[in-house]
């Protein structure tokens, strides 16, 4: 599942530098991530480093992007066809 940005985002940009993929980027009036970039950090991190750093907790799971795991990892390979996912 992607995550998305909340109402709650303070635009601090805390997210943006941390996302390996690319999915985030400012929007009006908050923070976005695409969900097509979006892995949820699979294949880089243990854990979604966006919801990790934020300050007010507005990096969450998006329900209506909901993705298995297998999914996730294709989609890495897919972004970074270069790279081996690292499995945690």
């Amino acid at each position: 599942m992607a995550y998305h940005i909340t109402d709650a985002c303070i635009n601090c940009g805390a997210c943006e530098p941390e996302c390996p993929n690319s999915a985030i980027s400012e929007g009006d009036p908050t923070y976005v991530i695409n969900p097509n970039r979006c892995t949820q950090c699979v294949g880089h991190y243990e854990a979604s480093r966006c919801a990790d750093v934020c300050p007010v907790e507005a990096c969450v799971p998006d329900p209506a992007h909901e993705e298995t795991r297998e999914q996730l990892i294709a989609k890495f390979k897919k972004l970074n066809p270069d790279k081996t996912p690292k499995l945690f």
